[in-house]
């Protein structure tokens, strides 16, 4: 499965159904935008949502006032239905780029952003030079002062989703793939109740660069 083509294709099978059919879907994502929302910052700042599936934060982040977005996913099909879901909702033409968060070739040449978010994606690489190369697009287009907001399975989380192996984390083991160019703000645990009525502890965290 290792394959990014064969992961591809994993992830467009996956997204070829409802969101509530999703076991990660979640229809209030009120624990990232209390996060982001601590941060205070202008509404014209530059939001890259990484592994955004069909998420319904671009939902409340564009409710919320804010307009310089980037989704990205490795299913170009998650990113078409969020696309014109958001398009419908919203009329909004949001940016969208499919792209391996593992191997980027797009990601690594966009102009510095100011938050970073991530919901459920890191715990998918397993492998360390994918982890690598996943906290190293971090560096790369993180701002100065920029936050970066990652919420993956905790240590006593899940060890599947969707069929796929998962690597689960806490503070100290983000902490440490960042670096001391960034600070923990904030960090908390929170028991995501999938739409199917299971429990899925995840570790939520905010840092910023200095």
């Amino acid at each position: 499965m290792n394959n990014p083509q064969n992961l591809k294709e994993h992830w467009n099978r996956a997204y070829d159904k409802a969101d509530n059919q999703l076991g990660w879907f979640e229809e209030n994502p009120a624990q990232t935008m209390q996060l982001i929302e601590s941060c205070k910052l202008e509404k014209d700042v530059r939001i890259l949502n990484v592994g955004v599936g069909t998420t319904t934060l671009i939902d409340a982040l564009l409710d919320a006032g804010y307009f310089n977005l980037i989704a990205n996913d490795l299913s170009d099909l998650a990113l078409q239905k969020l696309k014109e879901r958001i398009k419908k909702s919203h009329n909004y033409d949001l940016n969208c780029i499919t792209d391996d968060l593992t191997n980027p070739i797009e990601l690594q040449n966009i102009e510095p952003i100011d938050l970073w978010i991530d919901r459920a994606v890191l715990h998918f690489f397993l492998q360390a030079k994918e982890q690598t190369a996943y906290f190293n697009l971090i560096k790369k287009i993180v701002a100065k002062n920029g936050y970066v907001l990652i919420a993956v399975f905790a240590l006593d989380g899940a060890e599947k989703c969707c069929g796929l192996d998962l690597k689960r984390y806490n503070v100290e083991m983000l902490q440490n793939n960042l670096g001391t160019d960034f600070k923990l703000i904030t960090s908390f645990n929170h028991t995501f109740i999938n739409p199917f009525g299971g429990e899925r502890p995840y570790i939520y965290t905010l840092f910023k660069r200095h």
